[in-house]
């Protein structure tokens, strides 16, 4: 009782003290607000990203009258080509636009790093770790404190920058921002996001069907037990704390026909009402991980079918944006904010569930409605705060380009060795949709916008077919740079089939080559000594190794990696960087880390397009309502423009340069 009277008259002395003190505070933030803003050549600059968006397919469209809005754009100010990182990935490259640094100072090389004590991949971006400390009671462990969690992504983004100077930011969903950062401003995390599994987004599909495989990639298969009349599931969610085999907490639910085309799904003391082919709302699940713990997440349900079979697909369970188990926003209120005023909405890094297409979970139209999702709730959260901001700076990426150019790019093209799962008529133009719906958008941006504002459009990199991949490991092995154990077939993934003690070279991730090196890798067989001769012989063997099957060029070039990413964080990326030609990227095998295999081979999944290959052949695109010296633009040159158009000077470990003077001199030039 003592205590909670303290309690209450601390609140009211503090909130007491809060009155008196806001005139004072008020007048300390204005005079603050307008120092801030004393040479600032803007009052707002809107960064819209949308990933992947390329400049060939802009161009074309462009002409053909189809994108009117970023024509605007392109008439009274600036539209050019931006080039990308090396490698050309979106980690890479969003990391580079936030900080304006190259990979060598912001540590960020590929989607995946391997640990070189154990050869395993792991998160590039961001380490979670549980907590350390457990309290035993007889079986039960429960754990006391929180998990840790750890930003990878070394060097600042130019929003800190900017709220060192006084100038408020709000960022949303920007890759690589997973845990959240603070800094004097608002941000949602984006890409990198777990979901609430602790992966980086697991579906679950439940059928009557008594056939169905269990495992999948990126989700599994569970039964739906029929009895009277009725289905019933269980949805598996974190695992339970201290489980040795990381056994899942569990949601029953029960699933009841109601007609034809519909059904009732009870779940968490909710009933939730579904139609066949239409995604539910958001709906959110609660898990039970032990005495007086719960963890609460949301997903969304689709009913494929009723008949014969009854089909449900569960999207990867998000975090609760209103009550986040773990934290995806700076302030941690702001994301319960955002729920609270616009809905509850996706959290996951990667939001829109490409393996569930990919492994044929989902069908193209199902698949292309889960995109249109995303990309509205993205715009409420983009005008919401646009609505709201005075001045500063607002960033805000959209990633349904990006998803749709790597789901559908199999209907641009004849012959494509991915399916066509419906009539190609349907989707030959669901990449050109996209880009349309984004000029929409830019559309009611520039409504929004007064003559000291500042619109820049961009995009991270561009897009080619992905018709072939190549298995640089299975290269390896075929080249007597790698080994097997003895009596291993090399189908094992993570590279576990692989000798050590007789392997110089291996691959892990979309485009990174490592050598076992002698004191840094567990069983390095390569001297330090050795290394540069063998990563200068690998480099000539890879550059234009030849597709003798197609006749053509698979690998443009093969990069030293702390060549042509210098900095004090090279060391953290792989020995060389592989620039794979158009229609070629790392095989679905050389992913998994298999060694196994032919070392070329068709691509006959759905994801048929992408970006990880030479990075001059897939730059990005940036448009601008304000002219700029664009003939050199390079992605680590949109920080210090913004910065620049703020009155604010760049920071010294900056290497990109404004982009507001011809004289190139205000930084160190591009790498």
């Amino acid at each position: 009782m003592l205590g909670s009277f303290l309690v209450v008259l601390a609140a009211v002395l503090l909130g007491g003290l809060v009155l008196v003190t806001w005139p004072i505070r008020f007048l300390v933030r204005a005079r603050r607000r307008r120092r801030a803003y004393g040479k600032s050549q803007v009052d707002r600059v809107v960064v819209i990203g949308f990933d992947g968006m390329d400049p060939e397919i802009a161009d074309a469209m462009l002409e053909a009258g189809r994108l009117p809005n970023l024509a605007k754009l392109r008439e009274s100010g600036t539209y050019s080509r931006l080039a990308t990182t090396c490698p050309a990935m979106s980690p890479v490259a969003w990391s580079s636009f936030m900080t304006g640094t190259g990979p060598g100072r912001h540590g960020i090389f590929d989607f995946l790093h391997r640990d070189p004590r154990t050869y395993l991949p792991d998160l590039s971006s961001a380490r979670i770790r549980a907590p350390r400390r457990m309290l035993r009671l007889g079986k039960l462990r429960l754990p006391l404190g929180r998990p840790s969690l750890r930003l990878l992504r070394r060097s600042r983004p130019f929003w800190s920058v900017l709220g060192e100077h006084g100038i408020f930011s709000t960022i949303l969903r920007v890759p690589i921002t997973f845990p959240p950062e603070r800094f004097p401003g608002l941000l949602l995390s984006g890409m990198c996001v777990p979901d609430l599994r602790g992966t980086q987004g697991s579906f679950t599909f439940f059928t009557t069907a008594s056939d169905a495989p269990e495992e999948q990639i990126g989700g599994q298969r569970l039964p739906l037990i029929r009895a009277n009349g009725r289905c019933h599931g269980s949805l598996p969610g974190p695992s339970l704390p201290g489980s040795s085999q990381g056994q899942p907490a569990q949601a029953r639910f029960r699933l009841r026909p109601n007609g034809s085309a519909a059904a009732l799904l009870d779940i968490d003391g909710q009933r939730v009402s579904l139609s066949q082919g239409q995604y539910s709302d958001w709906v959110p699940v609660g898990f039970h991980l032990g005495p007086g713990m719960r963890a609460g997440g949301i997903c969304r349900f689709y009913l494929k079918q009723l008949e014969p079979e009854v089909e449900l697909y569960v999207s990867p369970i998000n975090i609760d944006p209103e009550r986040p188990a773990l934290p995806v926003s700076h302030p941690v209120a702001y994301s319960i904010y955002l729920s609270k005023r616009l809905g509850r909405y996706a959290t996951l890094g990667l939001a829109e569930d490409t393996w569930a297409l990919n492994e044929g979970v989902l069908d193209d139209t199902a698949f292309m409605k889960q995109c249109q999702l995303m990309f509205e709730e993205r715009g409420r959260m983009l005008f919401n705060s646009l609505a709201n901001m005075r001045s500063g700076c607002l960033v805000c990426v959209f990633d349904t380009t990006d998803r749709v150019q790597h789901m559908f790019w199999r209907y641009r093209e004849q012959n494509h060795p991915a399916p066509l799962d419906e009539e190609p008529a349907v989707f030959r133009e669901a990449v050109e949709a996209s880009y349309q719906q984004a000029d929409d958008q830019i559309g009611k941006v520039l409504a929004q916008l007064g003559e000291r504002d500042v619109l820049m459009v961009m995009s991270d990199h561009g897009f080619k077919s992905f018709r072939r991949g190549v298995n640089l490991n299975a290269w390896l092995l075929r080249e007597g740079y790698l080994n097997l154990k003895e009596g291993a077939s090399g189908e094992a993934e993570w590279l576990r089939d692989v000798d050590w003690q007789r392997t110089r070279a291996y691959a892990i991730g979309l485009g990174g080559l490592y050598l076992n090196i002698q004191g840094r890798e567990a069983g390095g067989v390569v001297s330090p000594a050795e290394a540069p001769a063998l990563k200068q012989e690998l480099i000539e063997k890879l550059t234009g190794l030849r597709d003798d099957d197609e006749g053509r060029v698979a690998i443009n070039r093969a990069f030293d990696t702390a060549a042509v990413n210098p900095g004090p964080y090279a060391d953290a990326g792989p020995d060389l960087t592989v620039g794979y030609a158009p229609g070629y990227r790392a095989s679905w095998d050389a992913a998994q880390g298999k060694p196994a295999g032919p070392v070329i081979d068709s691509n006959t999944r759905r994801w048929s397009g992408d970006h990880c290959l030479d990075p001059g052949h897939v730059p990005g695109v940036l448009f601008s309502s304000r002219p700029l010296a664009s003939d050199r633009a390079h992605i680590m040159d949109i920080a210090p423009t913004v910065l620049a158009l703020f009155g604010v000077e760049p920071p010294g470990y900056m290497q990109g340069r404004s982009l507001l003077s011809d004289s190139g001199e205000e930084n160190a030039p591009n790498a």
